[in-house]
């Protein structure tokens, strides 16, 4: 994966003397001593991330945590007390006001706020074309693409309508619209949808992954909301006090919190719904092979204590399941045969997922199955891993009592 944005010791003080409660902070001293004594804030500090390109990374914290600060200092809306910000290569602490002014208009897609930030007196055309207008690009053309960018957000006919006249949903739209308007790889997104009733924000979430898959644009986007953090989020970063305490996706973070107060944070998530086939797979431990007779299969079966086996061929491409007391039971009715002959009617075809798929639905597709592990297989119906009934218990049993969709002993035993 491509770096699109490298934060190094990054940090923001507030304040008449930020060098010197920054020196303060280097010698040990903590945010709430720093306000007390210097009087002075710290929004950020010594924060080091990665963001690749095309993901959305997800600042997600508490209010007070510096998650806005932070986005706010990525195109140095906030002038950063100390670190570095590379963008594509290039320190934007170093350059001039001229400079940086440039840059943003190359790199950034602009902000899409809470508040919509959208300009009242300005139709909906107008609105999105603005940055375009800000980048002195001609009429004609500018016309042209904020059109484009309205039909892609869902408000075409609506060109003409004015701010007001808008529901919240469609103002947020013109928002997005007008970001995505300008050709820039980086789009800045602090609590974009927070200001929307449940309904109209889940859409907008959703209509975000869409143009996300389509634009493949680098997102950073602050949320104070834990599920629209683990919705949207490829990774997701947790803040606490201006820090950073874990870097992660929703499945590492859920499964392997970092600190106490990640943990405290995420504990009342549903896990069977974050974590996927691919965190609870466990190794292929033996395959039997097309070329193998039942007697060197059922020995397979033996050595590893299995109560069944998966045949693939060599490529590991999936043919089917051996079930050991239908094969104990037709090597003893031709025991008397010197080769016995592999029967295709010993072969099941067993219950198969993507290590994608959510754990709620692993669920629900081993409660479903009449025998044997679960198969997880690649695109091309590869064998990657078996998910067996205790991995999906031990992947529930940290859950909460209250807010698990399935208790382990719902599991129903095959």
């Amino acid at each position: 994966m491509k770096e699109k944005i490298v934060v190094k010791n990054l940090s923001k003080i507030f304040g008449r003397h930020p060098v010197k409660a920054l020196e303060a902070l280097a010698k040990g001293k903590s945010k709430a001593e720093i306000l007390n004594e210097l009087k002075h804030v710290v929004g950020v500090q010594d924060v080091s991330f990665t963001v690749y390109e095309r993901e959305i990374f997800v600042l997600m914290g508490l209010s007070g945590s510096g998650k806005s600060t932070l986005e706010r200092l990525l195109n140095r809306l906030h002038e950063p007390t100390g670190g570095e910000i590379i963008i594509d290569g290039t320190d934007i602490t170093k350059l001039s006001k001229k400079e940086l002014r440039e840059f943003r208009q190359k790199n950034f897609c602009g902000m899409v706020f809470q508040n919509f930030a959208i300009l009242p007196h300005r139709t909906v055309l107008e609105n999105v074309e603005f940055g375009l207008e800000l980048q002195g690009v001609d009429k004609n053309e500018r016309r042209e693409k904020a059109r484009k960018v309205i039909e892609q957000v869902g408000l075409s006919g609506n060109e003409d309508s004015y701010p007001a006249e808008l529901s919240g949903g469609m103002q947020q739209r013109v928002g997005l619209a007008r970001g995505l308007s300008v050709d820039a790889g980086i789009m800045l997104m602090d609590e974009a949808f927070s200001a929307l009733d449940p309904l109209i924000r889940r859409q907008m979430q959703d209509e975000l992954l869409e143009l996300q898959n389509r634009m493949q644009k680098t997102i950073v986007f602050v949320t104070h909301d834990l599920d629209e953090a683990f919705r949207l989020g490829d990774r997701i970063a947790i803040m606490k006090d201006g820090r950073i305490e874990q870097v992660g996706t929703a499945e590492e973070i859920i499964s392997k919190p970092a600190s106490d107060y990640v943990r405290a944070f995420v504990e009342d998530m549903n896990r069977a719904a974050i974590l996927t086939a691919g965190s609870i797979m466990e190794p292929v431990r033996e395959r039997a092979f097309p070329g193998d007779g039942p007697r060197t299969i059922l020995r397979k079966i033996r050595k590893n204590s299995l109560t069944g086996v998966l045949m693939t061929d060599t490529g590991r491409n999936l043919k089917g399941y051996i079930r050991a007391k239908e094969l104990v039971e037709y090597i003893n009715k031709h025991k008397d045969q010197e080769k016995i002959p592999f029967d295709q009617n010993l072969l099941h075809q067993p219950a198969t997922v993507n290590k994608d798929l959510p754990l709620n639905e692993v669920i629900n597709t081993y409660n479903e199955m009449a025998f044997g592990p679960i198969a997880v297989v690649d695109e091309n119906n590869r064998l990657e891993g078996v998910i067996v009934k205790g991995a999906i218990i031990a992947a529930l049993a940290e859950e909460g009592e209250n807010n698990a969709d399935v208790k382990p002993g719902e599991i129903v035993e095959k």
